[in-house]
């Protein structure tokens, strides 16, 4: 099919509510490593890899050889036959899991949006309660269930979820009670008590985050956040469920889950995207007495799919064989360096946050008023495109450009993507 065939079949065969971030589609056809092609043959600087999924370089052909090896010998059985490759990613995942292995039983499923569903599930068999504390600006799924817990209304489809309610979010940059950190004494935190007490029945099942929001943003919680959060939630009999689809596999530093950097211990871990690398794969994973209340029988048809969990494990062996984690923060140190000479030049630049290889550029009219420069936003996607950079966009005012390359990426790739969003900034600039 020719490109302009492309377009036009998707626009007649595929739902409508599929988006893009260009005027026109970019229409992909082959990518390696840190690159993509388009079918024009412009190759870009791939800095978003796919919505945080890419995490050890596109078509990787460590990972790769493993897959063509599994799917000659054993594609499909679902969960209701044990095979080798799924027990063995579970063994693998019960070893590095936060709390020397403390979430030792998992459960796996197709994406980000069921291991969120599941992890509901497991909540509420495990506790007998059924309320839900989400965040304000989170995104958790495109299900019906995980749209009830997102909290922005540009991801939501239909009515409220019953039994879900959203507290603030730890967004300094934008603080809803207009405070400044530290003098704050993380308000937005202490203020999930009262949220409990006064919108639930005061015993919940569990609070749900993510340790750093994707979709709201980047929008990264102070140190003290979730110690704060989690002792209030113990408190009214709930437990904390943490949302790695986007911050797990060291994609945020040298800790395999984003949430040991704020020292706390999840319940129940859900994760996606970097695991597979590409590969449809979700992962729920608990403490044994929360999984073992999960009571009754359950399958799942494609989860643990023997190809799938040979291709995260080769994931795993490969992030450790060349310490991609050290690399992460190495690297995405380096790239913050950047990111804020970018910012010392372009008064756009009002505030950059996340952490390793997960950063953030929001963009304002101005850093007094900090207007949500949108419009702006939109301007800088197109010039990046222009500039043969892919990122990617976020936000509750779509005011965010989100990086997060492969984990495998050096110094020359931040050099030349430095280079290029220095020029696209510049012409989103111009009048």
């Amino acid at each position: 099919m020719t490109k302009q065939e492309i377009l036009l079949a998707q626009k007649e065969f595929l739902f409508p509510a599929v988006f893009h971030y260009y005027r026109e589609a970019l229409v992909v056809t082959h990518a390696k490593d840190q690159f993509v092609w388009d079918a024009d043959g412009n190759q870009y600087l791939d800095f978003f890899g796919g919505i945080v999924t890419v995490s050890v370089g596109h078509c990787n052909e460590q990972v790769n050889k493993k897959v063509h090896e599994q799917i000659d010998r054993l594609e499909h059985v679902s969960t209701v036959f044990a095979n080798e490759p799924q027990v063995a990613l579970a063994r693998k995942l019960a070893q590095i899991t936060p709390g020397n292995g403390a979430l030792r039983k998992s459960f796996f499923t197709n994406s980000g949006s069921e291991a969120n569903e599941t992890a509901i599930l497991a909540a509420r068999c495990y506790t007998g309660s059924s309320e839900i504390v989400a965040l304000r600006h989170s995104y958790h799924g495109r299900t019906s269930a995980t749209m009830g817990l997102t909290g922005q209304a540009t991801w939501k489809l239909g009515p409220p979820q019953a039994g879900v309610v959203h507290a603030v979010n730890a967004y300094c940059y934008r603080c809803p009670f207009g405070l400044e950190y530290p003098s704050c004494e993380v308000k937005c935190a202490q203020d999930v008590e009262q949220v409990i007490r006064t919108t639930t029945s005061g015993r919940i099942a569990a609070f749900i985050a993510e340790p750093i929001q994707g979709v709201g943003g980047f929008i990264t919680p102070p140190k003290e956040y979730f110690k704060i959060v989690t002792d209030i939630v113990k408190n009214y009999g709930g437990i904390f469920i943490a949302d790695e689809v986007q911050t797990a596999w060291g994609r945020t530093g040298t800790n395999w889950f984003g949430i040991e950097h704020w020292g706390v211990v999840p319940d129940i871990i859900t994760s996606a995207k970097g695991l597979g690398n590409g590969l449809p794969i979700g992962l729920t994973i608990a403490k044994p007495e929360v999984a073992d209340g999960m009571k009754g029988v359950t399958i799942s048809t494609f989860g643990g799919n023997p190809v799938v969990t040979t291709a995260a494990s080769a994931v795993l062996d490969f992030i450790e064989e060349q310490n991609l984690r050290r690399n992460t923060e190495e690297t995405g140190a380096y790239l913050r360096e950047k990111l804020t000479e970018l910012q010392e030049k372009h008064a756009l630049i009002g505030d950059i946050r996340g952490m390793g290889l997960l950063l953030a550029l929001e963009l304002v009219e101005d850093r007094v008023s900090k207007t949500p420069a949108t419009a702006a936003t939109l301007r800088v996607l197109e010039a990046a495109r222009d500039n043969r950079i892919l990122v990617g966009r976020g936000g509750l005012y779509g005011n965010v450009i989100r990086i997060s390359p492969p984990m495998n990426i050096g110094r020359t790739d931040v050099d030349e993507f430095a280079a290029r969003l220095d020029r696209s900034l510049t012409q989103a600039a111009r009048p």
